[in-house]
């Protein structure tokens, strides 16, 4: 799976809204899902990804995985550590020039994210990003729409 041409890792950290998906087992029910990235001295990325279980109101679920940054040159193919010693495949598929939208993508294509800066995402734009997953290999009708409270 071709990533990105290169990823500015200072402009990428920061939240990200997960406005779409194929999520995972445990983003199933997913509301106000954000992604925060946070670059360590060491050169690996805090991650925390936080989402509310089954309602706007429901329990706060919180995951703090490592990425790594597998691929130096480009920026754009990291592992992503939930459980040691295992990183799972995580590639910057998308990035926009001014780093407001990216997807998250993995080489098996079974698990996608669609994120942005801001929890708004458009009818137009979402059509924009299924057609951008299908031409990359993925089944777009498997794409889902996480809910965000955005008021």
């Amino acid at each position: 799976m071709e990533t990105v041409s290169y990823v500015d890792l200072k402009r990428f950290m920061g939240d990200w809204y997960v406005v779409a998906n194929i999520p995972t087992f445990v983003e199933k029910d997913a509301y106000n899902p954000i992604e925060r990235y946070k670059l360590n001295p060491d050169g690996t990325i805090a991650t925390t990804f936080t989402f509310n279980k089954g309602s706007f109101d429901g329990p706060l679920k919180t995951y703090q995985p490592k990425g790594f940054v597998l691929d130096k040159e480009t920026n754009a193919h990291w592992g992503m550590q939930f459980i040691w010693p295992i990183k799972g495949d995580f590639r910057i598929i998308y990035l926009d020039d001014d780093y407001q939208t990216t997807v998250i993508g993995r080489a098996k294509r079974d698990y996608v994210w669609v994120m942005k800066r801001t929890p708004t995402f458009t009818d137009a734009e979402y059509e924009k990003m299924q057609n951008f997953i299908e031409s990359v290999g993925y089944d777009a009708s498997k794409l889902q729409r996480p809910p965000h409270e955005t008021g």
